[in-house]
């Protein structure tokens, strides 16, 4: 009984529907009888010449400014010809962009003999840049036994220090053992002023050996000097 009622009532939907189909556009029907309106709109035509070619109208104030500049001309003529209403004439460059032109050539594609000149200085320049590093590695080079020398030298005088600084360091720590009764750090105030008063002592002692050479030197000058007399 349930499905004679949705059976009838579908067939009175379909002519309620029939009765209005020819003041819409077809209507899509789902499975569940729902409907979906579609709007009817049709856009204004574009009125488009597509026969002719555009050209601007350059005294226009609506025309667009890159239309109106002179590489949109020469475009335009290059692509129209006459047909563009385009003056040839004055497509050309005048004398001052021309000379601009030939400057920039010239500077980013110079010629074939400006490049082959360019080439010959570049050329003499690393030739000079390499006999010089030659010269200055056979300068060098010739230095080299001197200098390996003069390494060899340093090197022992270096070791030398070393070795006297060494056993004055060790002469110390034993004096100051015996003098303190137990070993000291190299480090402490008390070893320190041990040194000054040690550098002092060593200092005067030289003092008085320079003194009494000086002394030997001029009492042997003396009885060579009186017979002269």
């Amino acid at each position: 009984m349930a499905a004679s009622v949705l059976n009838r009532r579908a067939s009175q939907m379909w002519c309620l529907l029939k009765g209005i189909w020819p003041l819409y556009a077809p209507l899509p029907v789902s499975t569940c009888c729902n409907l979906i309106q579609v709007a009817n709109y049709n856009s204004r035509p574009l009125r488009l010449n597509m026969k002719d070619a555009y050209i601007p109208d350059w005294n226009s104030e609506r025309t667009p400014e890159w239309q109106k500049t002179d590489k949109f001309e020469r475009k335009l003529y290059g692509r129209l010809g006459s047909a563009s209403g385009v003056d040839p004439t004055r497509l050309w460059p005048s004398p001052e962009q021309l000379s601009e032109m030939v400057a920039e050539e010239r500077g980013w594609y110079p010629s074939l003999q400006e490049m082959q000149k360019n080439i010959a200085v570049k050329e003499r320049e690393l030739a000079k840049k390499r006999q010089a590093r030659e010269k200055l590695i056979a300068a060098n080079m010739a230095k080299m036994p001197m200098m390996v020398a003069e390494w060899r030298r340093e090197a022992r005088e270096l070791k030398q220090k070393q070795r006297e600084e060494k056993v004055r360091r060790e002469r110390l720590l034993a004096e100051a053992r015996e003098r303190f009764g137990y070993a000291l750090d190299p480090r402490s105030p008390k070893f320190q002023e041990m040194v000054k008063e040690i550098e002092k002592e060593e200092k005067k002692k030289r003092k008085l050996l320079k003194r009494r050479k000086k002394e030997e030197e001029s009492r042997s000058e003396t009885p060579a000097q009186a017979p002269a007399t």
